[in-house]
């Protein structure tokens, strides 16, 4: 009887994966100490994480976003 799955091959594609797991944690732990230190200089850490997430953003589908935002706000008496 043929064994379907290839163990040899099954083990390199779960260490690879540990291996990446571990890698990510390890990245992971360093912005997570670059935050630490940003807090440490007075910079707000919350608005920071927005900055960074707004800037891996496509700048017209960010532009369009706001946009609604600002229409829907001003919609509902938020904005002047």
């Amino acid at each position: 009887m043929d064994d379907p799955v290839q163990g040899d091959q099954l083990k390199s594609i779960v260490q690879r994966i540990e291996r990446l797991e571990e890698e990510k944690k390890t990245i992971a732990d360093d912005i997570k100490e670059v935050y630490a230190e940003a807090k440490g200089n007075g910079y707000d850490v919350k608005v920071l994480r927005k900055v960074v997430a707004l800037r891996k953003r496509d700048l017209n589908e960010r532009q369009e976003e706001e946009a609604i935002l600002e229409l829907y706000l001003q919609a509902v008496g938020e904005s002047a």
